[in-house]
């Protein structure tokens, strides 16, 4: 099945040279189904890259989805023109009444910005405790994840003396739990931060359920108890450049950054990356729509609980 997208969205056009389903707005409004409805708050500078990419990943299930794309940065861009953002992108004042199946938070530049000196922070935190009521599961990618794990859990920011870049092998830790259903026992992920997620720090401050975990990287993958939070700490998502082309910009900067570990062939950046990642990705997300998003939403979004619910339709 489709996801129903605006239909002037760059990622239209994308999908569809790559064999994607994707269905307009105008299309879709001739159809009288209960689509799932999915927000994706976009806190990337390069915008358009990463809608691509996570609509890529949320076109790989039976379900049909309706994705709406969603700021809170309201300076100008460097990277994504002024006209894309009016064109395709709500503020949060303009959709705070609706409901969502899905919510999507991305990762961001700030992996050493204290949470203090987030000038949106405010902002993130009144998204995430209105997920609670308005939302069925939330998905946190990277830097989202340390965001969530201080509003929700009051965890500080934890961080690396290194940047951690590169592809690595993650053990799946829970056997039954449905997000990881079909995962292989070892799998392959990319991470890009500052960011430190230890296994036992996650252990002991929250209660979230920990499905895989690196030695290198960390904790990878965990829930909460009633399935309405997942917290992923790479970018599955990413598309085979991503990781080479933050290098590249790392290098222009000045950073002298190091190679992304396990990422180029021979570890020589003149050799094109593969994405060894990409069917982890696609089940990844398909797993969270189907058992953490369908199967826990209700029919009418107006009658989710700020309490949670719990997950019995498997």
């Amino acid at each position: 099945m489709p996801i129903k997208i605006p239909d002037r969205l760059p990622a239209a056009n994308v999908l569809t040279q790559e064999n994607i389903f994707v269905m307009t707005e105008s299309r879709a409004a001739h159809q009288d189904i209960r689509t799932m409805r999915v927000l994706l708050l976009n806190l990337m500078p390069k915008k358009i890259e990463t809608e691509n990419q996570l609509l890529r990943m949320l076109s790989n299930s039976p379900l049909q989805i309706d994705v709406d794309l969603l700021r809170i940065d309201d300076r100008a861009s460097k990277n994504t023109p002024q006209s894309h953002l009016e064109n395709f992108y709500y503020d949060f004042e303009q959709i705070k009444d609706e409901y969502y199946d899905g919510l999507i938070i991305t990762g961001a530049p700030l992996g050493l910005t204290d949470f203090c000196d987030v000038l949106y922070w405010d902002k993130i935190e009144r998204v995430i405790e209105w997920a609670k009521s308005h939302v069925t599961s939330t998905l946190f990618l990277c830097w989202a994840v340390q965001a969530a794990l201080k509003i929700l859990y009051g965890v500080d920011k934890q961080t690396r003396l290194e940047k951690l870049s590169g592809v690595y092998e993650h053990q799946k830790l829970a056997e039954f739990e449905p997000l990881v259903r079909g995962f292989d026992d070892v799998f392959l992920a990319p991470h890009s931060r500052y960011a430190d997620f230890p296994i036992e720090l996650i252990r002991k401050r929250t209660d979230l359920n920990i499905l895989a975990a690196s030695e290198r990287a960390g904790v990878y993958l965990a829930v909460s108890p009633d399935r309405r939070q997942v917290f992923v700490t790479g970018h599955p998502e990413y598309d085979a450049g991503t990781l080479h082309g933050e290098y590249l910009r790392d290098l222009s900067a000045g950073l002298e950054p190091a190679i992304p570990e396990n990422y180029f062939p021979q570890d020589n950046p003149n050799n094109a990356p593969r994405a060894t990642w990409r069917s982890h990705g696609h089940l990844l997300f398909a797993n969270w729509l189907n058992y953490h998003v369908y199967q826990l939403t209700p029919y009418d979004l107006r009658t989710l609980s700020a309490e949670g619910q719990t997950l019995t339709r498997f």
